[in-house]
């Protein structure tokens, strides 16, 4: 039997067809993944089921409700997840994206620096803190909820503004460029079920923006001093110095250009399940 008679264009064309499907069905379970949507495409999937059967067995009514189920889910899926749809697009958009490279570095090894002096003074002394660092996409909407500062970058300002009972401390600290532009900004909310329970609002916020976002946020635990950073919805735990600093050195210290969703820094702990 010649099985080159199969290698036509037509069912060329239909693997082709095929894969592009299965791919976009395994991103889309990989983008809900821990979140509420996640719930929801389940419930679509039975209801689909409970249309096929009906249809099947003769269930005339159970079939007319499921049509009409079918035909309005798009509609009220595009109301109730507009957020994460939006997420979605953005997401799509920074992929496509090739970020500059970059010749002097200054700002960046100075941001570093200030970074990495707060982060050490907090975590020993269990100060809870939330630094979000601006990337390519716009902040705008979360800047406007802060308050004004566009100050110099520095180690001390960032102690200075989390110390306890302070009139900036709750909230996030926002970094846009080399300047602080706005402390005490509200940031989105996670509702994703990966973050374990023992975590708090420092945390769901900085997973939020990071979802929301490009940004990369930093959180220092008040209860532990532990160390976290956020970047592309995923949560990076326990971080110690030099941890971190390789991960900053990577992220902002680049010299060739790449793209702006890259995750090697998943290598050095893992993901939060």
């Amino acid at each position: 039997m010649n099985i080159l008679v199969y290698f036509t264009f037509n069912n060329l064309m239909h693997v082709i067809d095929i894969a592009i499907i299965w791919f976009l069905l395994y991103k889309l379970i990989q983008f809900v993944e821990g979140t509420r949507a996640l719930q929801i495409l389940f419930g679509v999937g039975i209801v689909i089921l409970v249309k096929v059967v009906s249809w099947y067995i003769g269930l005339v009514t159970v079939s007319w409700i499921m049509d009409q189920l079918i035909t309005w889910a798009p509609i009220a899926v595009v109301v109730v997840f507009q957020q994460e749809i939006r997420r979605g697009l953005e997401s799509l958009g920074r992929r496509l994206v090739i970020r500059r490279a970059r010749i002097d570095n200054s700002k960046e090894h100075q941001l570093i620096k200030s970074l990495d002096d707060a982060l050490q003074y907090m975590s020993k002394r269990r100060i809870g803190a939330l630094i979000t660092i601006k990337r390519d996409g716009s902040l705008d909407e979360y800047i406007k909820t802060g308050i004004k500062l566009d100050a110099y970058i520095t180690g001390q300002l960032l102690i200075n503004t989390f110390i306890p009972n302070t009139p900036l401390h709750d909230g996030a600290v926002i970094i846009d460029d080399d300047r602080i532009a706005v402390a005490a900004a509200y940031l989105p909310l996670s509702e994703s079920t990966r973050i374990p329970k023992e975590l708090g609002t420092r945390h769901r916020a900085a997973v939020g923006i990071s979802e929301a976002s490009d940004a990369i946020t930093v959180v220092v635990s008040e209860e532990t001093g532990e160390i976290s950073i956020t970047q592309a919805g995923d949560l990076l735990r326990n971080m110690d110095q030099e941890s971190y600093m390789n991960f900053f050195e990577h992220q902002f210290l680049v010299q060739v250009e790449e793209r702006t969703d890259n995750h090697w820094w998943q290598k050095i702990g893992g993901r939060s399940k």
